[in-house]
């Protein structure tokens, strides 16, 4: 007999996709049952920007409001020389159509506001899947600490390293994108910024914007033709090295930063699997289709996933129904974002000169063509 609503739901992952798909399932009358390897609620990396397209679904569940109260506002998106010269502007606000926009924002601050949506669920911490057996309509799980079950649906959603894409799916290995990001929070802000900056140099590019009302997200990308392992120690002066040739805006955030370990590296790569479904397992977020940040819209396209999920899972007449629609409506839209990122992670490490003229003719409204298919609901 075909199950016409999944009751027992599992979710592998703790993070943004996972959280979130928490929050929109048990919105539309479901329990779901999350677990989380870690033993503590932690986050990796440092700032992110939710934006409009996934802060819009947000505000169905009083997160949106959380987000905005923590975050800080920006207004425009720019480019510019190494020296601080614009060389391209879009207002964000008239392009998303939106009259205030406050969704940049410290991971811990978003993970605390996406944890408050939750109160009373079903969260395990310190449990990783170790197996999974499909049998007539249902997922048999084994637990690392022992404990197994039987869910009518399994979300994996635990990022690019995903255990469940390997048991469900298959050994997918991520591709290197070209660049290694190093990651920090400054814990200082300029005055009035209310922008995401995209600082252009040359072997290196930055992303400066603020987080909170006292904090400042700094991401270098270092071109490296292969993933280079960036020891702990030293850190803080090698990244303080690659900034010498910016403007003071970089560098004083960088002289903000007092140890090694408040840097975060990590080589930027993408998960491009051909299957995010297989029978009553299924891929969301990072674990379906990691992609590089040059859109910023890794978060956002795991928040759009968990939201149309659940709304397919709520409206379809069986749980297979919901799961066959999944794939088709979400595959468009993230292979578009994919795509996109890889074109502008490329275009980036085009020669200096080349790349400048082509941002100072094209830079805004080639943001606006990169973005307009978001405009819509996913």
């Amino acid at each position: 007999m075909p199950v016409p609503r999944p009751e027992r739901i599992l979710i592998v992952g703790g993070g943004i996709a996972g959280l979130t798909a928490a929050i929109a399932l048990r919105a539309r009358g479901f329990e779901p049952e999350l677990v989380e390897r870690a033993t503590a609620w932690r986050t990796v990396g440092a700032g992110i920007v939710i934006q409009p397209n996934a802060l819009r679904l947000l505000e169905r569940f009083g997160v949106a409001s959380r987000v905005e109260a923590s975050g800080a506002a920006v207004d425009r998106f720019q480019y510019l020389t190494p020296k601080g010269e614009l060389l391209a502007e879009v207002g964000l606000h008239e392009f998303w159509g939106v009259s205030r926009f406050r969704g940049a924002i410290e991971r811990g601050a978003l993970q605390t506001a996406l944890l408050s949506a939750l109160d009373g669920a079903c969260c395990r911490l310190g449990v990783g899947v170790k197996s999974l057996r499909q049998r007539q309509g249902a997922v048999s799980v084994g637990f690392d600490d022992g404990s197994s079950g039987e869910y009518d649906l399994m979300i994996g959603a635990d990022g690019i390293g995903s255990t469940v894409r390997t048991l469900a799916i298959g050994e997918i290995a991520p591709r290197y994108c070209g660049q290694t990001a190093w990651r920090a929070l400054a814990p200082i802000r300029r005055e009035d910024a209310r922008e995401v900056q995209f600082w252009l140099g040359s072997g290196c590019f930055l992303t400066i914007y603020p987080v909170s009302c006292t904090r400042t997200y700094l991401c270098a990308y270092a071109d490296e033709p292969h993933p280079v392992h960036e020891p702990e120690k030293g850190r803080l002066a090698r990244l303080r090295d690659r900034l010498a040739s910016f403007g003071a805006p970089a560098r004083t955030l960088a002289a903000a930063l007092e140890r090694d370990d408040q840097i975060h590296c990590a080589a930027i790569e993408s998960i491009e699997s051909p299957q995010w479904r297989n029978g009553r397992a299924l891929l969301i977020g990072d674990a379906a289709h990691a992609s590089s940040p040059m859109m910023g819209q890794g978060g956002c396209m795991a928040i759009e996933d968990a939201v149309v999920l659940a709304e397919l899972l709520e409206s379809s007449s069986t749980v297979d129904t919901a799961l066959d629609a999944f794939t088709p409506r979400r595959r468009p839209r993230v292979d578009w974002v994919q795509a996109q990122s890889d074109a502008t992670g490329k275009a980036m490490l085009l020669p200096v000169a080349v790349r400048d003229a082509a941002i100072r003719e094209r830079g805004a409204q080639g943001f606006r063509d990169r973005y307009a298919p978001l405009l819509s609901a996913p």
